[in-house]
C-alpha cells in the first residue's frame, strides 16, 4: 500500500470525513469527528484521528483517542464511550495500513495497549476480547408489524405499560434525564458520567440527539438520551427511578422511541452493546433481536496482562454491592471521577 498515505485529521478535512463516514456501508454514528467534542473538551482526552488517502482522495478513517485512567490503564482505544470504533476503509489494505499507523502512535505515547473496537475480527495476530455483543433489527414504518415482531410474553409487558397511564415528552436539556440515569446507575452499582457527557452530547449533536422523558401523575420516572443516524435510530443512555420496573416505564419507552422512530423514516433499531451473561442482555433477547458478537482487538504495548474489564468480573462483585449502597450525591461525585475509567 505505498501509495497509500496516512494523516491526521486537521480542520480542512472534516467534512470529506464525516460524508466518507455517511457513504460506507459499514459506516457509523461513532465514526463522526463530532466525539472528538466530547472526548476533548468534556474529558480532556488527547485525540488522534487518522485517515488514509489514495490518489488524493479519502479512503478510509481510524478514530482514535489516548485514555489514561484508573482501572482501564493507558490505553489508546477506538473510539471511547462508543459501541464500535475500528478503521473504516474502502478495503481490507487501507485497514490494515490504518491498523499499522495506529500501532505506531501507541508505540510513541508509551500506551500500556490499544484497542479497536471492531465488529469482525481482522487481525490474527491481535488478541481479540469477546463477550460483548450487539442488537440491531430492521423495523417498519407501521407500528403494528413492529408491535407483532416483539416476541409475545415481551409484548405484554409493552402492553403493560402502554395502559398505566404513562406519557412522553422531549426535553430541550439533560438535567431531568441525569437525574434519573444517575439514580438508575448507582442503584445497578454503576458509576455514573458526569453532568457534563450528556450535556456536551445534546449540544454537539443537535437534532440527531433526542431526550425523551417519560412521566406518571406529571412526575418523571424514566428517560432516555436517543441517537439517529442515517435511517438508524440508537436509544443509548437509559435511567429510571426505581419504581419504574413497576408501571414497565423502560419497556413502554422503548416502545414508543421504536414506533416514533419508524414513522418518521428509520428502519434500523440499534439496541446498542451488552455482555453476555447479563440482565440488560436478557432483556434485549426478549424483545426479538438476534445478538451479533463484537471482537474488540487488542494488542498489547507497555502492559504484560490486558485488563479484563466487565461486568461478570468477580473482582468487582464487592464493589458493584458497595455501590448500590452510597447514598445518591456521594455516588455521583465519585462516579465523575471514575467513570471515564469505564468507557
Amino acid at each position: 500500500m505505498s501509495d497509500t498515505a496516512v494523516r491526521r485529521l486537521d480542520a480542512g478535512t472534516i467534512d470529506a470525513w464525516n460524508g466518507f463516514v455517511e457513504r460506507h456501508p459499514e459506516g457509523t454514528f461513532f465514526h463522526q469527528t463530532d466525539w472528538t467534542a466530547l472526548l476533548e473538551d468534556a474529558y480532556g482526552f488527547e485525540t488522534h484521528y487518522i485517515h488514509a488517502e489514495r490518489d488524493g482522495r479519502l479512503c478510509g478513517v481510524l478514530p482514535l483517542a489516548l485514555v489514561d485512567r484508573p482501572i482501564i490503564g493507558r490505553a489508546l482505544i477506538s473510539t471511547p464511550f462508543c459501541v464500535i470504533g475500528g478503521a473504516l476503509a474502502d478495503d481490507d489494505g487501507v485497514a490494515c495500513r490504518l491498523e499499522d499507523a495506529a500501532a505506531d502512535i501507541a508505540d510513541e505515547l508509551g500506551v500500556d495497549y490499544i484497542e479497536l473496537r471492531n465488529h469482525a475480527r481482522r487481525r490474527p495476530d491481535w488478541t481479540t476480547r469477546c463477550g460483548y455483543y450487539t442488537f440491531r433489527r430492521a423495523i417498519s414504518a407501521d407500528p403494528e408489524a413492529n408491535l407483532k415482531a416483539i416476541p409475545k410474553r415481551q409484548r405484554a409487558v409493552v402492553r403493560k405499560g402502554l395502559a398505566a397511564g404513562l406519557e412522553t415528552r422531549i426535553d430541550r436539556d439533560t438535567e431531568c434525564f441525569y437525574r434519573l440515569y444517575a439514580e438508575g446507575a448507582r442503584n445497578h452499582g454503576t458509576p455514573a458520567y458526569p453532568r457534563r457527557h450528556f450535556s456536551t452530547l445534546q449540544r454537539v449533536f443537535g437534532e440527531r440527539c433526542e431526550v425523551r422523558i417519560v412521566e406518571h401523575d406529571g412526575a418523571a420516572v424514566c428517560g432516555m438520551m436517543t441517537f439517529y443516524f442515517r435511517d438508524e435510530v440508537l436509544p443509548y443512555y437509559v435511567g429510571a427511578r426505581a419504581d419504574a420496573r413497576r408501571l414497565e416505564a423502560q419497556a413502554y419507552l422503548y416502545w414508543e422511541v421504536m414506533r416514533r422512530a419508524g414513522e418518521r423514516g428509520c428502519r434500523v433499531f440499534d439496541y446498542g452493546r451488552s455482555y453476555q451473561g447479563t440482565g440488560a442482555f436478557a432483556f434485549k433477547k426478549n424483545w426479538g433481536f438476534a445478538p451479533s458478537a463484537l471482537n474488540y482487538q487488542c494488542r498489547a504495548v507497555g502492559a504484560r496482562d490486558l485488563p479484563d474489564i466487565n461486568p461478570l468480573n468477580p473482582k468487582y462483585r464487592l464493589a458493584i454491592a458497595l455501590w448500590k449502597r452510597l447514598p445518591l450525591p456521594l455516588a455521583n461525585r465519585l462516579g465523575a471521577w471514575l467513570s471515564p475509567g469505564l468507557c
